[in-house]
């Protein structure tokens, strides 16, 4: 039986988000295509919403959607330029990521797939 996105989170729990989640921002401070993106002041107001809007994409309590609504992930990430090399420069933090957070095989893959997609949505600047 394949993974389901809804399956994910009660495969890996809050702690495996959490360590993808940490282990992405703990990249981003010194990277010098997104570290500008990111207030240094709310890097861990920013890891927690990361966190919060993946466990509840994947199966988990929805803290995002009733602390701040619908994602709207366009509209809240437009007034930073994010252009191809933005989107490939957060797909490889991302990736090394899930290389260190050690998530089984198939949560890792699905993640990579929905990562992926939603990394190329967030295109807003040519």
């Amino acid at each position: 039986m394949d993974l389901t996105e809804e399956q994910v989170y009660a495969r890996v729990g809050e702690e495996g988000f959490a360590r993808l989640v940490r282990a992405f921002y703990a990249q981003v401070p010194g990277d010098d295509i997104l570290g500008p993106m990111y207030p240094p002041a709310d890097l861990d107001g920013a890891e927690i919403r990361l966190r919060d809007f993946l466990v509840g994409r994947f199966g988990g309590p929805p803290r995002y959607v009733e602390q701040r609504g619908h994602p709207r992930l366009r509209m809240r990430h437009m007034p930073f330029a994010i252009d191809q090399r933005a989107r490939d420069r957060w797909m490889v933090l991302m990736e090394n990521a899930l290389d260190e957070a050690r998530l089984p095989h198939d949560v890792t893959a699905l993640m990579r797939e929905f990562l992926d997609g939603v990394a190329t949505f967030m295109i807003n600047r040519t």
